[in-house]
């Protein structure tokens, strides 16, 4: 079975960027198929991140969810031209090439066209490190989307659809016969 994980890296509980989300968590969920999966809103766990060496118990679960994900979507607004500090803290927690077996679907959510690309400049390095899996490109989608959200969610997995499966089964042809270097 497909495990589908959301993180919402928005400061502020219940917000947009975790509509969002999930609309997207959904419309992956239906295309793989898979339940929904956990939805974590790092808002309600915050200070639970502060010290990466002593997780609160939600956070630790919230790594354990993270790391163990087939499909990890990662949303953030941008932030002072950046992803936020909250899902920094999380991303911090990870060891490096923590996520290479995670198809990670960035998604980012700006106040306007100046803004779309920003905080995605800057995650996609910091996933990189991780050894996340980026198959497609990440979803953006500015304020002014909000109201045909379902329809720009719907666009975006339509396009990528090949893309996320193909990763996806790749991944998982791997973890059932890993390849051996070339001698």
């Amino acid at each position: 079975m497909t495990s589908v994980v959301t993180v919402v890296g928005n400061p502020k509980s219940g917000s947009r960027t975790l509509a969002a989300a999930t609309a997207l968590a959904d419309a992956v969920a239906a295309l793989v198929p898979a339940p929904c999966g956990q939805v974590i809103d790092l808002a309600d766990i915050g200070t639970g991140l502060l010290a990466p060496w002593a997780l609160s118990p939600e956070a630790a679960a919230t790594v354990a969810a993270v790391r163990g994900a087939d499909i990890l979507i990662l949303a953030t607004p941008t932030y002072k031209a950046s992803f936020t500090g909250l899902l920094k803290l999380l991303l911090d927690t990870l060891p490096a090439g923590s996520l290479d077996r995670a198809v990670v679907l960035p998604l980012t959510i700006s106040a306007g066209p100046a803004h779309r690309h920003l905080a995605d400049w800057q995650l996609r390095p910091v996933l990189g490190e991780l050894g996340a899996v980026l198959a497609a490109p990440s979803l953006l989608l500015s304020e002014s989307e909000f109201p045909n959200l379902t329809g720009a969610v719907e666009t975006y997995v339509n396009a990528n659809a090949r893309l996320i499966l193909a990763a996806l089964a790749a991944l998982r042809d791997e973890s059932v016969s890993p390849r051996t270097p070339d001698r």
